[in-house]
């Protein structure tokens, strides 16, 4: 075939075509799309329409720092890197216990809300007056009440019961009833204003509350080396969301207030238990002083043992103030054996001389506070829980070791002093015994009252620290809400709504068109076969007159033809000779229309005064006979006698089909052989053929499908070109690679394309409608 022919037939399809042709696919049903974004926008209206508005609210703080006095710099304040685990502090601030606090503070085990026509909207408050009547711990399950105002009162129904308590007035303080809550009108105004609205009242638990405000309540970093946290809660009330989140800050600052003031309460607790025994022990001192000097007359000291007595008096200061540290000392032994098993705090600072004990009791301290803070988050079985619990039995032993040292120590110093207190006592043997006695029992006032004033020292400066505790944060900002709602976001579900819109349908489509295999127009074999040119489309006819015996009819069947038969003149060789051209119909599987094509390319040749012979060659399966008119015999004498019988003309078989065409002729298929392929291949078909290209200008040959019998193939080699039609629809586009094939080993001579049944579903977009009836009346 010659290639400049077929490229001005076929040609080659760039991109722009490609695209082209793909966006036409899925205009074909710009209707769907059109619905689905219809669809799509009308369920997302009526979504936001029925949805909650849900509002963020957010506020910064600071955390403060813990230590106090004076400190050597440390490498985190060198390098500028906090001290403070922000990380715990979180965990604290959304733990299980501040948010139980909050609830208990704001009252949260209420939620107040109001029955709309579309939908039901949290509120912070009733229009009118509401007092619960029952404590919160006694609310154990969820309940929900409606309550109605009505023009005579109040009705309240509890959960789903469809009977109502009524008040009248708008009271419920004169009706007896079991519900846990009194109603009453705060005004006639407000009661006019909302006179007919349904308000909602839920109660729930403390620690379902208490759970649903913590998975309410985020906290986020500010930047990496920051102390600022920044808390966050969604609700559907702008200003009860502030509340909680305002009361959250007042909470957690409190605590750890709390925490701080711990170690002054603890201190003033234990100089408080020492003032009542040294209250006793002064008392008992002072009446047995009072007593001595009754009974033995003791009044005033010689001034002869002044010099001795000195000396003595500096010595036994000493002394006194070593018995003031072993007393210090035995105290907290006593204390820390006590709390020791209870992990409580040590007092701190109360006079000891050993800087070795006050650094073990601070560091004790300091763990006692971070078992604490794990403990709330983490509870007993927490691992850093039982570190700590280690740590403070080491440390606990290592201030018994510590004190009992200090006490060894001290004891020592007692010993020498003591010693040379005797000596000082042989320089005033003189002084009289009642002295001595006298000296003893002083010694053992100073001491206690000394002991009695430190300790009441130390007990005004606990107080002073536990009045100004400094807070635990510092808040930057308040809690605030945002003006639009964070959910649902409208912008985002309307382009959703949008995209979904498209892509459904899209999806749908694209499915539909992946799944179909079947051929639908010109470019499905284009892009198969690239190589074989397609002559014409045939559209699909909803006729019953798939026949136009008129040869100057001008349907649009009839002009399809009569372009196929235009087009085929590009693919016929040129014969220099004058002889006819032959020309086989031929396809894939049966129900192509080879033969409605080769009916009708033969009636158009005949219309344009050419000489043209019908032949039918599928001697299987003949079809010819059902188009002629009238109808004939389908055991007709035809082609099949002819070839069997040798002394059988063909021209006895010729008839006129169609009374209208004068130069048509059609020669049957005959009687239905049991040996086709033997007699297409005896050598009389190639005679007929020879003979018949004398006598027409076109020989239009009917042959049997080619993937079904191999009768076509077989004499394939006699036809100057040939027509292989594929119906849209009907023919699997991977039948398309069989016939390829046959052309490309040459099998079938000289082969183009006719793609039969074009619109029977206007997947691409094609329309015969358009151009066929140019210059044509309507009628026609």
């Amino acid at each position: 075939m010659n290639q400049e022919r077929v490229n001005t037939i076929a040609g080659k399809t760039d991109q722009g075509e490609l695209i082209k042709y793909e966006v036409k696919k899925y205009l074909r049903y710009w209707i769907w799309f059109v619905l689905g974004v219809l669809i799509a926008l009308s369920a997302a209206f009526i979504y936001l329409r029925y949805t909650n508005n849900i509002y963020s609210t957010s506020a910064k703080i600071q955390i403060l720092n813990k230590n106090k006095g004076i400190e050597m710099p440390s490498s985190a304040f060198i390098f500028n890197r906090s001290s403070i685990n922000l990380e715990n502090e979180i965990e604290v601030i959304k733990s299980l216990r501040i948010s139980e606090r909050v609830v208990r503070n704001l009252d949260l085990t209420m939620s107040f809300y109001e029955e709309g026509n579309v939908r039901t909207s949290e509120i912070e408050r009733f229009p009118f007056n509401l007092t619960k009547t029952i404590p919160n711990d006694s609310i154990h399950a969820h309940q929900s009440f409606k309550i109605l105002i009505t023009d005579k009162g109040f009705e309240v129904y509890r959960g789903a019961s469809e009977s109502a308590i009524v008040f009248p007035n708008y009271s419920s303080y004169n009706v007896r009833h079991n519900l846990p809550f009194e109603l009453e009108a705060s005004s006639l105004n407000s009661i006019k204003e909302n006179k007919g609205k349904t308000f909602i009242l839920r109660l729930s638990p403390v620690t379902s509350a208490a759970r649903n405000l913590k998975g309410g309540l985020g906290i986020s970093l500010l930047g990496k080396s920051s102390d600022l946290l920044q808390l966050s809660y969604t609700g559907g009330n702008r200003s009860k969301s502030e509340r909680i989140l305002n009361e959250v800050l007042s909470v957690f600052n409190l605590d750890g207030i709390v925490d701080r003031q711990e170690v002054s309460k603890r201190t003033i607790s234990f100089i408080d238990e020492r003032f009542g025994f040294l209250a006793g022990e002064l008392d008992s001192i002072e009446g047995e002083k009072r007593d001595y000097k009754q009974s033995n007359n003791f009044f005033n000291v010689e001034s002869d043992a002044a010099l001795g007595i000195s000396q003595r008096t500096a010595s036994e200061n000493e002394v006194f103030a070593i018995e003031s540290q072993i007393m210090l000392s035995n105290m907290l032994v006593e204390s820390l054996n006590i709390k020791n098993s209870q992990y409580e705090l040590l007092p701190a600072n109360i006079g000891i001389s050993s800087v070795n004990t006050n650094e073990l009791i601070g560091a004790y301290n300091t763990l006692i506070f971070e078992r604490y803070n794990y403990l709330t988050s983490g509870g007993q079985n927490n691992p850093m829980v039982q570190t700590i619990n280690e740590k403070l039995k080491e440390l606990a032993n290592n201030i018994n070791n510590s004190l009992n040292a200090y006490k060894a120590q001290l004891q020592a110093s007692k010993h020498q002093l003591v010693q040379r207190n005797n000596k000082f006592s042989s320089q005033v043997a003189a002084i009289p015994s009642k002295e001595k006695i006298m000296r003893s029992i002083d010694r053992q006032q100073a001491i206690k009252e000394t002991l009695y004033l430190f300790l009441l020292q130390k007990r005004e400066e606990a107080a002073i620290n536990l009045a100004i505790t400094e807070p635990s944060i510092k808040v930057v900002e308040y809690a605030s809400s945002s003006g639009a709602p964070i959910s649902p976001n409208r912008k985002n579900i309307f382009l959703m709504a949008l995209m979904a819109g498209l892509v459904i349908p899209f999806g749908a489509i694209y499915t539909t068109i992946l799944l179909d295999t079947k051929i639908k127009g010109k470019k499905d074999v284009e892009l198969r076969v690239s190589n074989i040119p397609v002559l014409a489309e045939l559209p699909k006819i909803k006729s019953e007159n798939l026949v136009f015996s008129d040869p100057t009819d001008r349907t649009t069947q009839a002009e399809a033809f009569r372009i196929l038969s235009s087009n085929i003149n590009y693919v016929l060789p040129k014969l220099a000779d004058g002889k006819g051209k032959v020309i086989y119909m031929t396809s894939s599987i049966k129900g192509e229309g080879k033969t409605y094509a080769g009916v009708n390319l033969s009636l158009a040749l005949s219309s344009l005064n050419k000489k043209v012979l019908l032949i039918g060659a599928d001697l299987r399966n003949p079809q010819i006979h059902h188009y002629t008119v009238p109808e004939m015999d389908k055991n007709a004498p035809g082609l099949s006698n002819y070839l069997y019988d040798v002394a059988f003309g063909w021209h006895e078989a010729l008839v006129k089909g169609f009374p209208k065409h004068p130069d048509h002729d059609v020669l049957l298929s005959g009687s239905i052989p049991p040996n086709p392929a033997h007699l297409l291949t005896n050598g009389r078909f190639e005679q007929l053929l020879n003979e018949a290209r004398l006598e027409y200008d076109y020989i239009i040959v009917d042959t049997a499908p080619t993937i079904l019998v191999t009768d076509t193939l077989l004499i394939s080699e006699f036809a100057d070109a040939t027509l292989y039609l594929v119906r849209a629809e009907l023919t699997e586009k991977s039948l398309l690679d069989f016939s390829k094939d046959l052309a490309e080993t040459g099998r079938l001579k000289n082969m183009a394309y006719v793609i039969n049944g074009v619109g029977a579903s206007r997947a691409y977009g094609y329309s015969y409608n358009y151009g066929y009836g140019y210059g044509y009346s309507s009628e026609d």
